[in-house]
């Protein structure tokens, strides 16, 4: 697959009914699914089916898995994705670290690496850095490049489509045709669709900084930007998470990602989520963002002075704050510090919310809190479904 155009194929197929299409096959496994069912669970038309995985599988997104059973009739052919035609990069940009993972269609981690990072570097250093990881670990994962092959169809090379700040097609990833791009997920507040930085606490100098841009042209495939909590909010609900949802993320800083009715919600700015500087003590000590007694201060205070209750109670009094707006059905814990002692905030934050319960009389009592699926590495592996995502309809990265 590496000198193959199915990374380009990919974005020229990203319709609805395609997406549907693509899903039924990603959850059918490796028992695959018939085309008839493929019609009934679509909507679709048997034809409209036909000429869909027809495609598929010229491009070797599918393949036949077998055969069903006979119920009385000609037994029917089933297929399945390929989860190796395609592969993403996920970064979990943080302040002083950097994790990256590569996953194919399915989602599994095919890949990963580790480095230790300093976002107070400046642009140059940081963007090299994550260039860099990005092509070692695809290289490690994937091996040697090819040579791209020109796009007979287009007659102008590889195509991959336009509004995801593409580069040239000449990058150092380029020659990967399965390489769906690169996702980063890094602190904000920033613009998603621009995929510009705007003032990271601690780090003003990052305020406009176009990180989509600066990468893009550098490895020349697709680049997507956005927040550390949004990509794993993404990556929990595209791995079956349903419903509504809080996850908050307490590593060196404190987030939040707000699945609304089962999509992402990134707001008119795609400013949503910037949980940790609301303010919960007015006369409290000054955080970083220049308010004083916001809840990331009050939390990371805490946590210095290593009282992991206390920080508990406080991250419990700002998801007390998004039940009581949102009427979510369930908080999600992650990040570094909260895997350091996760029965700990789990129990914290749980009981300030079973307090809220009582106090309002809420029918079927407190909201549910418990340890989000991921770990550390929860992060990455929702940048990298900011790429895949939208491909199977799960998600609007």
């Amino acid at each position: 697959m590496k000198g193959s155009s199915v990374g380009a194929n990919l974005f020229a197929l990203r319709s609805h009914n395609t997406a549907l299409v693509l899903d039924l096959l990603r959850t059918a496994g490796d028992r695959g699914i018939s085309r008839l069912e493929l019609a009934e669970r679509t909507g679709l038309t048997p034809q409209a089916v036909s000429k869909i995985t027809a495609r598929l599988r010229e491009d070797g997104l599918a393949a036949e898995a077998g055969r069903q059973e006979s119920t009385g009739g000609k037994p029917r052919t089933t297929l399945r994705l390929v989860p190796e035609a395609g592969h993403a990069v996920g970064m979990h940009l943080d302040r002083d670290e950097l994790r990256t993972v590569l996953v194919d269609l399915t989602g599994t981690v095919v890949g990963e690496r580790r480095a230790a990072l300093d976002l107070g570097a400046g642009a140059d250093a940081v963007v090299s850095a994550v260039a860099r990881e990005a092509e070692r670990l695809v290289g490690e994962a994937l091996g040697p490049a090819a040579d791209p092959e020109p796009d007979s169809d287009s007659g102008s090379g590889w195509s991959l489509g336009s509004g995801w700040g593409l580069g040239s097609g000449s990058g150092s990833l380029a020659a990967y045709g399965s390489l769906l791009g690169l996702g980063v997920a890094l602190p904000g507040p920033l613009d998603h669709t621009r995929g510009v930085l705007h003032r990271v606490t601690g780090f003003p100098e990052w305020d406009g900084f176009p990180l989509r841009d600066a990468l893009a042209p550098r490895l020349g495939v697709p680049v997507v930007v956005d927040k550390d909590t949004n990509a794993a909010a993404l990556g929990l609900a595209v791995e079956g998470e349903g419903g509504s949802f809080a996850y908050l993320h307490l590593g060196t800083g404190l987030g939040a990602g707000l699945v609304i009715g089962g999509a992402l919600h990134r707001g008119a700015r795609t400013g949503a989520g910037e949980f940790g500087h609301q303010v919960i003590q007015l006369d409290g000590p000054v955080c970083p963002c220049g308010n004083r007694g916001c809840i990331e201060v009050l939390c990371l205070g805490a946590v210095g002075r290593e009282d992991m209750e206390e920080a508990a109670r406080v991250l419990g009094a700002g998801a007390a704050n998004l039940v009581a707006l949102l009427d979510i059905d369930l908080v999600l814990l992650g990040g570094r510090t909260v895997e350091e002692a996760p029965e700990r905030f789990v129990r914290g934050v749980a009981g300030v919310l079973e307090e809220l319960a009582r106090r309002e009389g809420a029918a079927g009592g407190a909201v549910p809190v418990r340890v989000a699926s991921g770990g550390v590495w929860g992060v990455a592996v929702g940048a990298a479904q900011l790429l895949l995502g939208p491909l199977f309809g799960r998600g609007d990265g």
